[in-house]
This record gives structure tokens, C-alpha cells and sequence, in this order.
């Protein structure tokens, strides 16, 4: 009976992986010119990267009477900041204070605890990105800029490097700063708890703390920081309405 259910988990993943190789075949070989390839993606985007979407909109919809700036710990490719940027211009378009700041290695992880599990993906260099795509992420940043209302103002920033110090150094030169949300996506116990901790001064009553892995097994480390870092006694924690293994919470001091 187990090798039957074993057999079927494996047919099954082929045939998600043999799908998966047609929509990219169907949008390698794409007939549409591409200024119209630019304006109809959605006919390539699978459902779940749509219910990503929707999720950052979710998000971003808690905020908006919110003040301070939108933070992203651990950002790979930058999507998130993108959408958020291209949110900001729909929801709020004259709020040039909502800064939206990335931060990440751009280089995968440095370094796996004892806390991180035993996960395949918990491992050193995973979530690296492409040589120089730190700068491709800024010149696609410097084009949404251009294309939404107030252009002449710079409303993001990349910080590269171990997040655990740059943070730090963020707010020791901002130390006005209000995070109105958190996005975490490190998923690793150190640098979570960290960061967690570095920002909690500048959260007030209202602050969103979106967490990608809470309660996630293939990543232990990201909720026994949470768990360190806030009260859960005092926390009311929510899944998202189109990700159910997404979790956000309400700061409540």
C-alpha cells in the first residue's frame, strides 16, 4: 500500500512538472507581438501566482491607513517590492512617504542553525540570484518610478547585504522610521529573530508582520522566532483570504 501512495505522489508530480514545461513552451513560442505580450501576462499566470498577487494586494489594502514605509526581508527576484511599488501608485499615488525597501544578500543563504531543520532548501547559497540582477532590479524599480505619478522622487531602496546589520545601519540613519509592514521571507531562525527584534521599536498600533513560513515544518526557524520575539498570548495572527498558509498579524504593542 505505501509503495501504491508513493507511486501516485510521484505520477502525480510529473504531471505537474510535464504542465508546467507546456505553459512555458506555450509562452516561449507566444504569437502576440511583444508590446501586447507585455499587456496580456495573465494569460500565462498560473492560478497560484495569482493568488500571490491578490495577497500582496490583501496586505497592502491593511496599510493604507497606516503610516510609515513597507519593508521586505528576504526578497529573491523582487516581485513583492515590484507589486508593492505598482500598489502604492494605485491605492495611494500622491503618498511618496510609503517607501518600500528590500533587503537580502542577493546571494542565498550565508548560513543554516540548528534552529532551521533538516530541509532540503535549508541549505547555504539556496535563493541565490543572477550575477548582476541587483542592478537589473533597480533599473526595472527606475522604470515603474518613471511611469507612476511624482517620478522625480526615489520611493524605494535595495540594501544588499546580511540583513541582521544592514538593518541597523537603516535605522541608525533613519531614525524617524515607521514600519507600517514587514514582509518576512528569510525563513532562517537568526536573521528572522533579528530583524523581528530591530523593528519592533519603529511598529505602532496597527502595524502589519507578514510572515511566508509560520508554522511551515520545512522551515521551524521562522516561527520559533517568532514565537520569540512576540507574545502570542497577545497576538491575534490571520491567514490570508487566498494563501491559507500565509500568515499576517496586527501589531498591538
Amino acid at each position: 500500500m505505501r509503495n501504491n501512495k508513493t507511486n501516485l505522489v510521484s505520477r502525480s508530480e510529473e504531471k505537474i512538472i510535464d504542465n508546467r514545461k507546456k505553459l512555458n513552451k506555450l509562452f516561449q513560442n507566444s504569437p502576440l507581438p511583444v508590446e501586447e505580450l507585455m499587456v496580456n501576462l495573465h494569460l500565462y499566470i498560473r492560478s497560484p501566482v495569482l493568488a500571490k498577487i491578490l495577497y500582496l494586494d490583501e496586505l497592502y489594502r491593511l496599510i493604507l491607513d497606516i503610516p510609515g514605509i513597507i519593508m521586505e526581508f528576504g526578497c529573491w527576484w523582487g516581485a513583492n517590492l515590484i507589486s508593492y511599488e505598482s500598489l502604492r501608485a494605485v491605492y495611494e499615488p500622491y503618498n511618496y512617504t510609503r517607501k518600500v525597501v528590500g533587503f537580502d544578500t542577493f546571494k542565498g543563504y550565508q548560513s543554516i542553525s540548528q534552529e532551521d531543520g533538516e530541509s532540503s532548501y535549508a541549505r547555504e547559497g539556496a535563493y541565490c540570484v543572477s550575477k548582476n540582477y541587483v542592478q537589473h532590479l533597480s533599473e526595472l524599480f527606475d522604470y515603474h518610478t518613471s511611469e507612476n505619478t511624482m517620478p522625480n522622487i526615489k520611493k524605494y531602496e535595495l540594501i544588499k547585504g546580511d540583513a541582521t546589520k544592514t538593518i541597523v545601519s537603516y535605522f541608525e540613519k533613519y531614525p524617524e522610521t515607521i514600519v507600517a509592514l514587514a514582509y518576512f521571507d528569510m525563513q532562517l531562525y537568526k536573521p528572522t529573530k533579528k530583524c523581528l527584534e530591530t523593528i519592533k521599536p519603529h511598529l505602532i498600533k496597527g502595524s502589519v508582520i507578514a510572515m511566508d513560513e509560520l508554522n511551515c515544518r520545512d522551515f521551524p526557524g521562522e516561527t520559533i522566532a517568532f514565537k520569540e520575539v512576540f507574545d502570542l498570548d497577545n497576538c491575534i495572527l490571520k491567514k490570508s483570504n487566498y494563501l491559507p498558509d500565509r500568515t499576517y498579524m496586527f501589531y498591538n504593542v
